[in-house]
Order: structure tokens, then C-alpha cells, then sequence
């Protein structure tokens, strides 16, 4: 499966993959600080968590990091719509 042909992230997959391979240890450690929200609080803290994530991972590029920033935009877009 290509870059253009994977499926499209989960939320804590994106989180996971930033810890896993993110090369800036500051944006890692907001993936780990969202991981740890999420077993604290419970799904209600996604879209808090995704939001911070995703600003951190602002500067991160390749393939994963596209990859985990489209899943987090959508996230967050999918979440804004429902909610407005």
C-alpha cells in the first residue's frame, strides 16, 4: 500500500506514532501527555488533546507526519461540525 493509498489515522494512532516517530522530543512529549489525558478523562478529552497534538507537530515533515496531521485536522474538523 502507497503513501497516497493508506488509510487514514485514528486519533490514538496519531497520538502513538508521534511518540514513536516524531525526532522532536518537546512534540513527543505532548503525544505522551495526550495519551495520558486520554486514559485520565476518557474520550471527552480527543478533541483538546488532538488540538494541542496537532499544533505541536506543526514543524514535523515525511510521509508519518503528513499522515498524522491530515487524521488530526479531520478529526477536529469532523468534531467542529458536530458540535456547531
Amino acid at each position: 500500500m502507497s503513501a497516497g493509498e493508506a488509510r487514514r489515522l485514528g486519533v490514538v494512532e496519531a497520538f502513538t506514532a508521534v511518540v514513536n516517530q516524531c525526532p522532536s522530543g518537546a512534540v513527543q512529549s505532548v503525544a505522551r501527555n495526550a495519551l495520558e489525558a486520554l486514559k485520565r478523562d476518557g474520550s471527552q478529552a480527543l478533541p483538546e488533546q488532538a488540538f494541542l497534538v496537532l499544533s505541536a507537530a506543526r514543524g514535523w515533515r515525511g510521509p508519518m507526519a503528513t499522515r498524522v496531521k491530515e487524521a488530526l485536522e479531520a478529526f477536529l474538523a469532523q468534531h467542529e461540525q458536530e458540535a456547531g
